[in-house]
């Protein structure tokens, strides 16, 4: 007799996520309080499809990230 496969259940995303900023150029490297929302215990950038940001504010958000980390101003992950 062959055992059956269990099938995986897919993890849906939340398509309901509305976009904190309106424009791209609301986001800036010196506001660290509103970036850290974005970023992991582990200092990686969530993904759009977590935050719910469009493409556009989504590569500036990198951007300004990875920008007020080299100004030592996020580090680069919380366990240093």
């Amino acid at each position: 007799m062959a055992l059956k496969k269990k099938k995986m259940k897919r993890r849906q995303i939340p398509t309901n996520l509305t976009s904190p900023f309106k424009n791209p150029s609301e986001i800036d490297y010196k506001d660290v309080y509103t970036l850290k929302k974005f970023i992991t215990t582990r200092g990686r950038i969530f993904e759009s499809t977590k935050t719910g940001m469009q493409t556009d504010c989504q590569r500036k958000l990198a951007k300004e990230i990875k920008k007020a980390r080299y100004m030592a101003l996020i580090p680069f992950n919380e366990y240093a």
